[in-house]
């Protein structure tokens, strides 16, 4: 359509209720320039221009503009909108489970502590149809490695990930695999999974920290990198690098929403996607007028006794290596198991309020998720388009 046919759409079309400023040049006026700013504008996503936040540029929001077509704000010589939003250690506050809803540029400006190195965080969001397409450096939006622990220094990748804006629960749960489970909004993934196990692999036996891969994701004795009976080289926010540099977190990311539930007032923001499209909030939930954390449903089997054997794989034994013992205590993922109804939240590590579903980080086993409710996008998995799962061909396994 004629930008001329545009205008003569202003005069004929019926005003509408208004939602935000239309002045886009900001010169105080609502204007040609500004019509002829969002005629360019139409049909995309850009924030400033849709004026409804529904995350799309469109009709609706061309009847908001008629609106106030040809008056003037009541702030005049406003600068631009900046195009890129600066998330540098920003505490996120949307709650809208609708990936739709966080379509922008961002950035961060962060340091490597235990370097001294300063990096710039990107990360950009966008819609095609009903997917969201997350492209990223996996730099994230506060500073790390604060101890210089990392066995691989940092270094910016070029990731993409795709999710469903209209994820729904599939027949059964999808079991977690190797590779990205998550992206978090300042463009980090998550992956639960560490690549080692008791006695798979080339390295002393309970030392292992590599080598145990997808073909033995039934393996009760993976480590779990988030237990303090294992070493993985973390930082304070429970993340490290893969070999090929890539940050990573494996459980909560100490960053994008308030942890302390008890000061925090509300219930905690969305901080990022799963690969089946279902958001993943913090923390904090809300219970009858307070504020507390939600609770996992998973418990040490046998009340943390013995651990029992496992056919076709070898148990652990105390004081080999780094074993610390042999009763179920956490070190290994299959010291846990799910007990209906001991905490607030499903198999998954989700649960749904008002109606929406959603996973939630938690101080314990699983720590964010222990399966899909949905269906996984295959650019989550190590050879899923886009390269969004890890170490390009051939690398070293993910630690």
């Amino acid at each position: 359509m004629s930008k001329f046919l545009w205008a003569l759409l202003i005069v004929t079309l019926p005003a509408a209720a208004y939602s935000q400023s239309a002045d886009f040049d900001g010169n105080g006026r609502i204007d040609l320039d500004d019509f002829f700013l969002f005629v360019d504008a139409f049909g995309g996503a850009e924030s400033r221009f849709d004026l409804n936040g529904n995350g799309q540029v469109n009709l609706d929001d061309f009847l908001l503009f008629v609106d106030d077509f040809g008056t003037q704000t009541t702030e005049p010589n406003q600068p631009l909108p900046a195009a890129v939003i600066d998330i540098t250690d920003a505490l996120f506050t949307n709650r809208s489970a609708d990936c739709r809803q966080y379509v922008n540029d961002y950035s961060s400006q962060v340091t490597d502590l235990g370097r001294n190195l300063s990096f710039s965080g990107e990360l950009s969001i966008i819609i095609d149809d009903d997917t969201c397409l997350i492209a990223a450096n996996a730099i994230p939006n506060h500073d790390f490695n604060q101890t210089d622990s990392f066995a691989t220094p940092t270094s910016p990748q070029e990731v993409t990930y795709q999710i469903t804006a209209t994820p729904a629960p599939a027949d059964a749960p999808t079991e977690l695999a190797m590779g990205s489970n998550a992206v978090f909004l300042n463009g980090v993934k998550l992956d639960l999974l560490a690549a080692a196990c008791y006695g798979v692999g080339n390295e002393p036996l309970g030392r292992e920290k590599i080598g145990c891969g997808p073909e033995q994701l039934g393996n009760p004795w993976r480590y779990d990198p988030m237990s303090p009976l294992n070493g993985f080289g973390t930082d304070a926010h429970n993340a490290h690098t893969q070999p090929d540099g890539t940050y990573h977190y494996h459980g909560d990311p100490k960053a994008m929403f308030a942890g302390d539930c008890s000061t925090a007032g509300t219930p905690s923001p969305v901080i990022g996607f799963a690969a089946d499209g279902f958001p993943i909030y913090g923390s904090c939930i809300a219970d009858n007028g307070t504020v507390r954390k939600a609770i996992p449903s998973y418990v040490l089997k046998n009340a943390g006794g013995p651990r029992q054997p496992v056919a076709g794989y070898a148990t652990p034994v105390a004081g080999q290596g780094t074993i610390a013992g042999a009763n179920y205590n956490g070190q290994f993922r299959g010291d846990f198991e799910y007990v209906e109804g001991a905490g607030d939240l499903d198999a998954c590590n989700g649960m749904s309020v008002d109606g929406q579903y959603g996973y939630y980080i938690t101080d314990s086993y699983p720590w964010v998720m222990n399966c899909f409710t949905g269906t996984p996008d295959p650019s989550f998995s190590p050879a899923g388009p886009g390269g969004g799962g890890g170490p390009p061909g051939g690398g070293p396994p993910r630690r």
